[in-house]
């Protein structure tokens, strides 16, 4: 750590504390009167170490909220149910577990990491079986595949995918064309692995 940053103060060069008729080194930064957005991080307000003080003492990060609000924001589990991407009922990343499919987010963090693992030591063993490259093997983990194969397992597994992921084969559901082109690209490099040849 910067030996010139310690707890919260900032070097200062002509930089005064914002607390009015204050002459001092404003030398701790406190939240601004514009909040971070798509912009920027915002503004900043510059205090000394007594006005830092006065200001913390009187920050209410919960004003303007009900009590119901304030409550869900001290959950242990706040913005577990936010829908960003990732956490969108209907995400699948490679396979993986969804992260809609738990209530209980060590569970999914857990069963996640299990899959990464998996994966990461199917990867490892196809590419130590001599048989494919480090592409090919990665090809293989995105088609849920070991080095145990041939072509035939290969055009099986391909088509069970193509079914479940294809919009025209699925009902017309496009949630998942993004993982259909990482099946349909592994597939172009697999059927050309030496290892088939």
């Amino acid at each position: 750590m910067p030996s010139n940053r310690f707890h919260g103060r900032f070097e200062t060069e002509g930089r005064n504390c914002d607390a009015p008729g204050c002459h001092e080194c404003g030398e701790f930064r406190a939240p601004g009167y514009r909040g971070s957005n798509f912009d920027g991080p915002g503004e900043y307000r510059w205090f000394c170490l007594d006005h830092v003080r006065e200001f913390n003492a009187g920050y209410d990060w919960f004003e303007g909220m009900s009590a119901d609000e304030i409550l869900a924001a001290q959950s242990p589990v706040a913005g577990w149910g936010a829908t960003a991407r990732a956490f969108r009922p209907d995400e699948v990343a490679d396979g993986l577990p969804r992260w809609a499919d738990y209530d209980d987010p060590l569970a999914a963090i857990s069963a996640r990491a299990a899959g990464i693992k998996s994966r990461a030591r199917r990867e490892a063993e196809a590419a130590m079986d001599g048989r494919f490259t480090p592409e090919e093997a990665k090809a293989l983990a995105v088609l849920g595949l070991g080095a145990e194969l041939d072509r035939q397992k290969l055009r099986r597994r391909y088509s069970e995918l193509v079914r479940r992921y294809h919009p025209d084969r699925n009902g017309g559901d496009r949630r998942h064309e993004v993982r259909l082109g990482k099946v349909v690209e592994a597939y172009q490099l697999l059927r050309k692995a030496r290892a088939f040849n």
